[in-house]
């Protein structure tokens, strides 16, 4: 029998999130060839069919998502096992997974950084950046070891520690030659569903993904990282809530505006950082002691 191996788990997985072998291959540094190889080796060895290749997507067949769910539980016990061998040898973690939520800046992290790479640990900093629900669906998937900025009204019930770090302010922002932005506020329904909304997308994998800002009939584009929301919103592709933090430099040069709406809104949220309530090793005690500072949080939040 075909032995399944942590990197052909590692293959099916980036397949199956991408729908295409062609786009797990560039994730893996991997030429197609070798990842269709790969995987029709290991379907004729357990004599299976893995994904369903019939349409623009490859989709996993049942068998194929059961050996990805129970696989993904493999690599995470491989990964914990890694690092709870170096850290009982050393108390500092071979890496450091650490899911930033996309609402965040990452200029004051930088600083943190390059302080964290002065003390010549070793430990490797893995960073995601998370969306939504995929900011505690990366901790409880174990995807992440902490999380900065995760909305602390989403928190789930489990062996976690939080801590509050302060409320990031949103605003509904528009492109100055936008429609919207020359229409009587605050803007109605009906103003708003005539007009694209541009979205980042949950990145949840296993918790329920959330919308936020949305309306029903409203038609979307949905982008990559918050980066590009905000870049299609300035060039007027559409409109949608921004963390002001992040829209700040834009608002100031005058191509965004800010709208009131009667949707109702909230225009605060509460976040929080957390992490597993297991005895952290050196580099996680390091980094909370470092958010412990009202400074740094209140940078991250655009207060500072």
């Amino acid at each position: 029998m075909q032995a399944i191996t942590p990197e052909l788990l590692i293959l099916v997985d980036a397949i199956a999130r991408h729908g295409s072998f062609a786009k797990a291959a560039r994730e893996l540094g991997k030429v197609p060839s070798a990842v269709t190889y790969s995987i029709r080796k290991l379907e004729d060895g357990l004599d299976v069919l893995l994904f369903d290749r019939s349409g623009h997507r490859a989709l996993l067949t049942p068998a194929g998502e059961t050996l990805l769910k129970d696989g993904r539980h493999v690599l995470q016990s491989l990964d914990d096992l890694a690092c709870r061998v170096k850290r009982i040898a050393t108390g500092w973690e071979v890496e450091l997974r650490i899911a930033v939520s996309a609402v965040l800046p990452w200029r004051p992290l930088y600083d943190l950084i390059e302080e964290f790479q002065a003390l010549g640990s070793a430990t490797t900093l893995r960073f995601s950046s998370e969306v939504l629900s995929g900011n505690w669906d990366a901790l409880t998937s174990g995807r992440a070891d902490l999380v900065i900025g995760a909305g602390a009204a989403g928190e789930p019930t489990g062996p976690y520690r939080s801590q509050a770090m302060g409320q990031s302010q949103f605003g509904f922002c528009v492109a100055a030659h936008h429609p919207l932005a020359s229409l009587p506020q605050p803007l109605s329904r009906a103003d708003i569903t005539r007009y694209c909304a541009v979205v980042v997308a949950d990145t949840s994998r296993n918790l329920a993904p959330q919308t936020r800002g949305i309306l029903a009939e409203q038609p979307m584009l949905v982008m990559p990282t918050m980066q590009a929301k905000i870049d299609a919103q300035v060039r007027g592709l559409g409109c949608g809530y921004l963390p002001l933090t992040l829209a700040a430099p834009y608002l100031a040069q005058g191509v965004l505006v800010v709208c009131e709406t009667d949707e109702g809104m909230s225009l605060t949220e509460h976040l929080t950082y957390a992490w597993r309530s297991e005895p952290p090793g050196e580099a996680l005690k390091w980094w909370l002691q470092k958010l412990k500072s009202p400074r740094l949080c209140e940078s991250l939040l655009g207060m500072g």
